[in-house]
């Protein structure tokens, strides 16, 4: 085989966001343990191994299968202190709690978005680089509509309301009418078919100076298919709740959205209860949480220039009181 045709493995190449920052929220020392709920590459579990030896722990969840393997195979020198699970994140406090005796961790960690090993796969879908079948689906084992069942089986207003609520897409009415009618006449199976065509019809003041005319839709079909947003806010409020006194909680979102909830939820768990002292709590305060930092944390310009993915990369994290 010619050298140049050799894939290279994604976990060599994969470069986790956020490192740096992410060890200071997290404060990993030895024998403590992360549910890290989208272990993807592992690149952020192998720096927490490594920060914890040499009894520390990491318990990983993530949804797609093939990222699992990659991950097991990157971290297979830390042998049982790794623990992985194909499964959602949202279903991680349930795992814990079947536990005998049920337990708690020292840190979790959510890195939402999707990850570049996907976007580089042409058969995943992800990308309109590559001529491919619309599937965006992060768990190809389990059912669930691709997205090129959502292009045919949603109505006009309810594409428009994915491209508008999930891509900020200002033409998502324009798209959704443009696929409906072309719909009638093709179907839209593939990558190249769906980019090509929001590119003909997006009016030039809607289009991004810095992105493709595409990318919004993409977005917003990635994050419907795989029900991103689903329960995102009730995941990090149970999830906080799994935490050991003083255990940590970060979460990395790329996308604004995403940040938004992260924010609100968290700043939610760190409210005070506001009743007068005495009376029974009626304000709805759970004070779980600290935040020592408010505001989100942002890369620095080296990280952005190296690796341009983690420019729109935003860390919130809190503390359990």
């Amino acid at each position: 085989m010619n050298p140049a045709e050799i894939r290279p493995d994604p976990a060599d190449r994969h470069r986790p966001v956020m490192l740096r920052e992410t060890r200071a929220a997290l404060a990993p020392s030895a024998g403590k343990v992360l549910l890290d709920g989208t272990l993807g590459m592992g690149g952020h579990a192998e720096d927490w191994l490594i920060a914890t030896a040499p009894d520390g722990r990491v318990i990983g969840f993530d949804r797609d299968e093939q990222a699992l393997e990659q991950a097991r195979k990157r971290l297979t020198r830390f042998g049982g202190r790794l623990e992985t699970h194909h499964d959602d994140y949202r279903n991680a406090p349930q795992v814990l709690a079947e536990r005998s005796p049920a337990r708690s961790v020292d840190a979790v960690l959510l890195d939402l978005g999707i990850g570049s090993h996907q976007i580089d796969d042409p058969q995943r879908g992800f990308s309109f680089r590559f001529d491919a079948p619309l599937d965006m689906r992060y768990d190809r084992s389990r059912p669930g509509r691709t997205a090129a069942e959502i292009i045919a089986q949603s109505s006009e207003p309810e594409l428009a309301a994915i491209f508008r609520d999930y891509g900020e897409e200002p033409a998502a009415k324009k798209i959704a009418r443009v696929i409906v009618e072309e719909r009638k006449r093709e179907a839209i199976t593939r990558t190249t078919h769906l980019a090509e065509l929001v590119r003909r019809h997006v009016p030039a003041r809607a289009r991004g100076k810095k992105i493709d005319a595409a990318t919004r839709v993409f977005q917003s079909l990635r994050i419907a298919t795989n029900s991103e947003l689903a329960n995102l806010d009730q995941a990090i409020v149970d999830l906080a709740r799994c935490l050991e006194e003083k255990g940590r909680i970060a979460i990395l979102a790329f996308h604004s959205l995403e940040d938004r909830i992260a924010k609100r939820t968290l700043r939610k768990l760190a409210e005070k209860c506001r009743c007068r002292r005495g009376d029974p709590c009626t304000c709805g305060a759970e004070e779980i949480l600290e935040l020592p930092v408010r505001k989100a944390i942002k890369p620095n310009d080296e990280e952005c220039e190296t690796n341009p993915r983690a420019r729109s990369a935003r860390l919130r994290w809190g503390m359990k009181r």
